[in-house]
């Protein structure tokens, strides 16, 4: 019975792949991350030889930077323009950065700042490509197998680890650097391929979209009122910051405490990439049994065993199982957050939430390879390795004050219709602010049950769009309530009632439940400034409610 439960188990983890377009992009996918992890070993060895050890630790701050700074940007695009073209737009970027590395590089005009920059450029094609990709997802598959595919996503990279690194590393020692960076274009081709033979549906809102700025502000709002998100992503910079000695340091493992050369580094690369690859079937049960709080604790230890080891060893045998084990971990923390956080938000967000957590995994690995360069540099590998176990032990003790949850199903939108507002001014989607009013009746027993209940409210209204949100009580009748909150214009406040999730309108049912009386909940809407609805003399001509109606019924 025990085996049969296992390959159910491995089934469930691999049945996304059964879906041809998922397929086609995962390989894809695979294929232009192997590129990307050649292009990384020839960058990371030729630093080692033309340059110190924070410029070597550089190298991963220049890849992994563009996520951290263009991250918000990039999941406002994705959640406003078409997916597919985002992710050809930015691959070919990405793809033109690659082959303009080959040629410097032919032309012998590579210097440290050229290498970095040009990492950077690369980096900053995939980092605009990547919300698209990561939001993407849920269009490929059903919504059931989310979390496999999500976890098969971030397995892309690492299965690409394992063995992306090893043959680059053969090919710097056989054939130059100049043949890694060639390889690493060449490599972007099958994803565009596969984007350009997507027939995406597109959805149609039935408002106009957001512009970018707005929209990343909206982005933020959400993640910064949504607390399992909000704490998920805290948690994931201060590990990958900590963390980011093992990565970072890699290529001086090789290089300095082993004697080794680029295929020693593409072979601890690997190993760490196996390890990563061998998580996906630790991931899953772990999560199951244990939660996602105890998963992040014990792969937090393992990670700080392994760069403890990894000091004291000189066994390239030995390093190779600390990497694997290490790999298996960091694949562990990372994928946990990635899955969380795309569980929580829903579909109009999830470009943006995607940004906001990859850019604090980035982020914490750029400024973390930074800062661990230099006390390499200045202390030795030995050193930082140490120092970044202790640390990773103590950030133990943020699970204790900040946990992150558990969540086992999608979030949904509520997919019901609701009345249009009445409306008989005439406004346009431009037009506000919007104030919004609500009178409950509550009965005196129930009132403290019903403020919480408001207060859960709030958090649904601020992440959705509103703003100055206040509850107030009647002193004259103590059962009347008033809820309050604010929109910036009409389009707004109608963004926000399309944006309820089952769970939101749950709790607008609940409170509907404690409302007492024969009229209903009542609801007033008000235009804060007036003066542009109002006609100064009687030959002003009247826009009427034509072009508000056309919004709201388009």
């Amino acid at each position: 019975m025990a085996t049969s439960g296992n390959d159910n188990n491995n089934d469930a983890i691999f049945s996304p792949l059964r879906h041809a377009l998922f397929r086609n992009m995962w390989f894809s996918n695979t294929i232009s991350n192997a590129g990307g992890l050649i292009q990384s070993v020839a960058a990371a060895w030729i630093m080692t030889s033309i340059s110190t050890a924070d410029h070597v630790a550089l190298v991963q701050t220049a890849t992994f930077l563009p996520m951290a700074l263009f991250a918000l940007p990039a999941g406002a695009i994705a959640d406003i323009y078409d997916r597919r073209k985002v992710q050809i737009t930015f691959f070919l970027l990405s793809l033109i950065a690659a082959a303009i590395m080959a040629l410097v590089s032919i032309l012998g005009l590579i210097t440290p700042w050229v290498l970095l920059g040009l990492c950077f450029l690369v980096g900053t094609g995939g980092a605009l490509a990547a919300p698209a990709r990561g939001a993407s997802i849920a269009e490929q598959v059903p919504k059931e197998l989310l979390p496999q595919a999500v976890a098969l996503n971030n397995i892309s990279y690492n299965l690409a680890r394992s063995v992306g690194p090893a043959i680059g590393g053969l090919i710097v020692v056989s054939f130059g650097a100049t043949a890694a960076f060639a390889i690493n274009a060449i490599s972007f081709l099958p994803m565009l391929e596969s984007l350009r033979r997507w027939k995406r549906v597109t959805e149609v809102s039935r408002l106009p979209p957001e512009g970018l700025l707005r929209s990343i502000n909206s982005g933020v709002r959400y993640v910064m009122n949504m607390q399992p998100v909000r704490r998920a992503i805290g948690r994931a910079f201060v590990l990958c910051f900590i963390g980011a000695s093992l990565p970072s340091l890699m290529p001086l493992i090789a290089h300095d405490l082993l004697q080794g050369n680029a295929g020693t580094f593409g072979l601890l690369l690997g190993s760490f990439g196996i390890g990563a690859v061998c998580g996906i079937f630790v991931l899953h049960p772990m999560r199951k049994k244990i939660g996602n709080e105890n998963t992040l604790r014990v792969c937090t230890v393992i990670i700080a065993g392994s760069l403890v080891a990894l000091a004291a060893s000189t066994s390239i045998a030995l390093d190779f199982f600390i990497l694997m084990v290490a790999g298996m971990a960091w694949m562990m923390i990372t994928t946990s957050i990635s899955v969380l956080v795309q569980l929580f938000v829903p579909r109009w967000v999830m470009g943006r939430a995607i940004a906001t957590s990859s850019a604090s995994i980035t982020l914490g690995v750029a400024i973390g390879s930074w800062v661990w360069g230099l006390i390499a540099k200045d202390h030795g590998v030995v050193i930082a390795f140490q120092i970044s176990a202790v640390a990773l032990m103590v950030s133990l003790l943020l699970g204790l004050l900040l946990p992150v949850a558990d969540r086992t199903t999608s979030t949904e939108l509520d997919e019901q219709v609701l009345d249009d507002p009445d409306v008989t001014l005439g406004i346009s989607g431009r037009s506000g602010p919007i104030s919004i009013e609500l009178q409950y009746q509550i009965p005196e027993d129930k009132a403290r049950d019903f403020y919480r209940l408001m207060r859960d409210q709030q958090k649904v209204r601020s992440r959705n769009g509103a703003y100055a949100w206040s509850l107030s009580r009647n002193i004259a009748d103590p059962e009347c309530w008033s809820e309050r909150f604010s929109c910036p214009t009409w389009n707004d406040y109608l963004r926000l009632r399309n944006r309820r999730t089952i769970e939101d309108s749950d709790l607008q049912r609940q409170a509907a439940k404690m409302h007492i009386g024969i009229e209903p909940i009542k609801v007033l809407r008000w235009l804060d400034r007036p003066a542009g609805s109002v006609r100064w003399s009687d030959d002003a001509p009247d826009r009427g409610d034509d072009a508000l109606k056309l919004e709201i019924h388009s």
